[in-house]
Formats: structure tokens, sequence, C-alpha cells
């Protein structure tokens, strides 16, 4: 993984929009959780890796700024970067864009987790976390600590 950020993108369904006739709040984190995958998966945590080693990210704290509307059909882009990391934690940054508008933010704090416990990153993980480390945005919360780089 580079430093340049992992993009997801995915449209909006019919049914993830609400009563107001725009995204419910729900599906705004349901399509961040994807891009979280799409950023476990560029650093080596992905599918393979869960199943050979009962292991994965779990998320110990998330913080979601909404700040626009998302229309029923629009297709969303989520670019997002490692913006921290310890010897088991991980600290990603997601923006969320709509007709290439930022519409929404979310800082997530994931655990390295191996069967039921948490556990250091294996080197080459480590090593990936490392080399993808960005400064983290103004607009970072502040609520989840930063962390050393990796």
């Amino acid at each position: 993984m580079s430093t340049e950020p992992v993009v997801w993108r995915e449209p909006v369904r019919d049914e993830w929009i609400d009563y107001n006739g725009h995204l419910s709040e729900a599906y705004y984190v349901l399509v961040l959780g994807h891009a979280t995958d799409a950023v476990m998966d560029a650093v080596g945590l992905g599918p393979a890796y869960r199943e050979a080693n009962d292991a994965s990210l779990y998320t110990l704290e998330a913080h979601v700024r909404y700040l626009d509307e998302v229309a029923a059909g629009s297709d969303l882009e989520v670019r997002s970067s490692v913006i921290g990391a310890s010897g088991k934690l991980l600290w990603i940054w997601h923006e969320l864009y709509a007709e290439g508008r930022l519409r929404a933010t979310e800082e997530v704090l994931g655990v390295h987790v191996v069967g039921r416990a948490s556990a250091p990153f294996p080197d080459d993980v480590a090593d990936r976390v490392r080399a993808a480390c960005v400064d983290p945005p103004e607009e970072a919360s502040g609520r989840i600590r930063p962390l050393a780089k990796a």
C-alpha cells in the first residue's frame, strides 16, 4: 500500500433512502465499513489472511461527521488513508464523496485480534502499515488519541 488513498466506490441503493428522500445515516456507516475492508485488504489483512490466521481488525472507536445529504441514485466514493498506528492498533481516516463533494468523514480506530485477544501485527503487515501512514487531517476530531507512526 502506498500513501495514496485507498478508493472504494459503490452506488446508493434504493432501499438505503429514508423518509426524507436521502441516504439514511446507517448506510453512510455501512459504506464506510466497506471502505475499512478495502484498507484492510490493502495492508494484507484481507479474507485469506483472516481465514488462515483466525485474525482480523476489530473496531474500537469510530467518529462520523455527516456533512451533507446524499441523494438517491448517487455514486459514492470513499477515499481512505492510514493516519496512525502502533504495534496492534490502526487509525483510519475516511472521506465520503458524492457528485464530487465531500458528504461525510469518519475516523476509525481498530485493533488487530488473533483468536479472541489483541495481538501485534505480523511484520509484513506492520511494514505495509508503516509505509501507508500519512499525517492526520486537521478535520480529525482529536477524540481518538494520535498514535505514533508504526
